[in-house]
């Protein structure tokens, strides 16, 4: 039988407050989706109105020989159309990936009071949360996910303070990303001719974090959404996707009418997915896309996913690069203190590309 909530609040309760997730719902037996999951008909998510991308991984081993100009090219013309790209030979080997979808389903398998303890205001560590949709307190309709994020400041205090069942792998899977995501900045940097000394690179990504995603499987698919409508507010996000599928990345046809198709990114063994993030299309003056995308749920079997984000540590500002904004005769966005946009990002529900309107000038 399917256990039935007497009221949203008590719902709310279970699956926010003591720490229970989507995953305690699942384990219920919920045999329908509750009310408060179920997206407005706009949001839903249809397999039917979008098309499979179909765009090649790009070898990021090439980088270090005689094509590194056509490659450099490649990633510069995703990130000023599409703003997601894959990516392979990229230095993370492959038994990695598949212990980290492991370890993300051994941690999501714990029961709910081991998660529990790494959520907000009793994490061991202000740096690790475990949580669910994304500003449950701020949505209409919850979404589908549970995740635990994990902010890096040292080794000893990830491995001090991050869970056991995944400390290690996603330590590594980190370090070795954040390799990649320096040489993809270099190489959009130095697309829009301009030089930035390292300093000034490192600064771009002076922030990391690794962030462990987990869908259940979903009675109705058709009516949720794993993850709402968005852009990433960082700079470049890296992602592990598991072979189940169900990213989905809209094709700007005008962005101020926010038309536009949606393609699905299908999982490519052992290719990462790479998108273009907030940061980099202020820092472009818009000449790169951070990308808007959304995740679908499935009723087959339970899905993860595994994103590193980088970003400007709180206290920096970022705003065009002067040099483009030279070329360009005027500057799209203003200079901003990367923690006031994040504040408004996580301040609000997910809407879109709506958070670049924090520092937009109309």
């Amino acid at each position: 039988m399917s256990p039935s909530f007497n009221s949203s609040n008590s719902l709310y309760d279970f699956v926010v407050r003591e720490g229970n997730g989507v995953k305690g719902l699942v384990d219920l037996g919920v045999s329908e989706v509750p009310e408060r999951y179920k997206q407005h008909p706009q949001e839903r998510i249809n397999k039917q109105d979008s098309r499979t991308c179909d765009a090649p991984p790009i070898d990021l081993s090439k980088l270090n020989g005689p094509d590194h100009e056509k490659v450099v090219d490649e990633i510069a013309r995703a990130a000023e159309t599409l703003g997601f790209f894959q990516v392979v030979n990229h230095g993370v080997p492959l038994e990695l990936l598949e212990s980290l979808k492991d370890a993300a389903h051994t941690f999501f398998s714990l029961p709910p009071e081991k998660k529990a303890v790494y959520c907000t205001g009793v994490s061991p560590s202000p740096r690790v949360k475990y949580g669910t949709s994304f500003v449950p307190e701020k949505e209409k309709a919850l979404e589908w996910k549970d995740y635990i994020s994990m902010v890096y400041s040292s080794d000893e205090e990830a491995l001090q303070h991050w869970p056991n069942q995944c400390k290690e792998v996603a330590l590594e899977y980190l370090k070795l990303s954040s390799k990649m995501v320096r040489d993809i900045v270099e190489a959009l940097i130095s697309k829009l001719g301009v030089a930035l000394d390292d300093s000034k690179i490192e600064g771009l990504l002076g922030l990391k974090m690794v962030n462990m995603n987990y869908y259940p499987a979903c009675p109705n698919p058709e009516l949720t959404v794993g993850v709402g409508r968005h852009s990433d507010m960082g700079a470049i996000t890296v992602l592990l996707q598991d072979g189940i599928g169900g990213l989905y990345v809209k094709v700007e046809e005008d962005e101020d009418a926010g038309k536009g198709e949606w393609l699905e990114i299908p999982p490519i063994p052992g290719a990462l997915v790479i998108n273009i993030g907030d940061t980099i299309q202020i820092l472009s003056n818009g000449k790169y896309k951070s990308a808007e995308h959304r995740v679908r749920t499935t009723s087959t079997q339970s899905r993860v996913s595994v994103p590193v984000f980088t970003m400007p540590i709180a206290t920096d500002r970022i705003g065009p690069l002067p040099e483009v904004v030279k070329k360009d005769g005027l500057a799209r966005y203003r200079e901003v203190v990367l923690q006031d946009y994040m504040n408004n990002f996580f301040g609000n529900a997910h809407a879109g590309k709506k958070s670049l309107d924090f520092a937009r000038i109309n």
